[in-house]
């Protein structure tokens, strides 16, 4: 097993409180628990350092990210050209451990040919010009629009620079079909998100809501609550709470119109848990099929029914322990069914196993370790 490893965050990993930075967090305290020596190195650019991730980690640097609009007309990505560093890779260059690149965000140095002998791994969390795409197609502010459409085809062109690595760590089924399609060369793992479940824990008695949460500053999430609200909770009066970081000021006014549906912004950590365990029914709703969707993980291990729509399960065994439907009528129909309905044992028992068999942290930083191990 290897002995010690570089992680290059593209952000810092603490609070995990969404998508990208739960994967981080919960991989580096996996390997901490496993005795590996973790040097992070990771960029700041508001969350602020962070004396809970010296717990877990060797050492710890921090990179300011840059910022400047200037950066826009770079030839590369806006978010992989603010993430440039020299300090980075002399740091880097400082010692011999593999280097593990989190996101294209973070691959700026990867065909430095500095580095055309270290043990490189690009960690993937999205086919990130596809993802880019999918929010310009829901973003209504057309300069945004534009930016994103623009910064996709910059992620498309750049996402070759993982020709370079060692070997690539894949998020999803799908998205691991794709590097094998067009990366059939490298050296392609599939290694789900890791999260901060070890068992599966189902409330008992029966909850009194249907939860929806996300990261609300994002399209993909705030246009699946207006979804829901429009579509399934103006027919239907069952109480409906949404949840998540930084809503829009126009979802807030939408909710407003809607007595049984309400806000919770920028719950705490505890505040979320409370909220998973106390739903009746998790509804999971996303017109983007990409990557593994971490709030998914966390329904599973902490919450009762978990109603979800195709795209959110695509890519992965876990729709096995889902409620999966496309149809707004049904979805109207089963959400009544589940407030009714009591998560049974069999139903428990069939959410362990599938998660223990791909979705272990343990399991999952040991095939990691095995791959690199045997690319030395």
């Amino acid at each position: 097993m290897i002995s010690a490893i570089n992680i290059v965050s593209f952000d810092v990993p603490f609070p995990a409180n969404y998508g990208g930075v739960i994967d981080v967090f919960y991989k580096l305290k996996t390997f901490h628990e496993l005795g590996v020596k973790v040097h992070l190195h990771c960029f700041e650019y508001g969350r602020g350092e962070k004396t809970e991730l010296e717990k877990y980690c060797e050492s710890v640097t921090y990179y300011k990210r840059k910022s400047s609009w200037i950066y826009s007309f770079s030839r590369k990505p806006y978010i992989v050209v603010t993430r440039k560093s020299r300090q980075l890779k002399k740091n880097l260059l400082s010692n011999d451990f593999p280097i593990l690149f989190e996101g294209l965000h973070t691959c700026y140095l990867l065909n430095d040919s500095d580095l055309k002998n270290r043990i490189t791994i690009y960690r993937e969390s999205n086919i990130e010009h596809r993802y880019y795409s999918h929010l310009a197609s829901s973003e209504a502010n057309w300069l945004k629009k534009i930016y994103l459409r623009i910064e996709s085809r910059k992620l498309k062109r750049f996402e070759s620079i993982v020709e370079n690595t060692s070997m690539n760590f894949i998020v999803s089924q799908t998205d691991f079909h794709y590097f094998e399609m067009k990366y059939s060369q490298l050296n392609n793992f599939f290694i789900p998100s890791f999260h901060a479940h070890n068992e599966v824990k189902v409330p008992e008695g029966d909850g009194k809501f249907v939860l929806y949460h996300g990261n609300l500053s994002v399209s993909e999430n705030y246009e699946a609550a207006i979804y829901l609200i429009r579509n399934v909770f103006s027919v239907i009066k069952v109480p409906l709470i949404i949840a998540g970081l930084n809503p829009p000021e126009f979802l807030e006014n939408e909710i407003k119109k809607y007595p049984h549906i309400s806000l919770i912004p920028n719950p705490s950590h505890e505040k979320m848990t409370e909220l998973l365990e106390n739903a009746q029914v998790n509804f999971l709703y996303t017109n983007q099929a990409t990557g593994l969707k971490l709030k998914l993980l966390n329904v599973l291990y902490h919450g009762r029914h978990c109603l979800v729509n195709s795209k959110m399960v695509e890519g992965t065994t876990l729709g096995e322990v889902c409620k999966i439907e496309d149809s707004v009528d049904k979805q109207i129909i089963l959400v009544k069914q589940l407030m009714e309905t009591q998560v049974t044992l069999e139903e428990k028992v069939k959410r362990n196993e599938i998660l223990a068999e791909n979705y272990s942290n343990r399991i999952n930083a040991e095939r990691m370790f095995d791959a690199i191990s045997n690319s030395q």
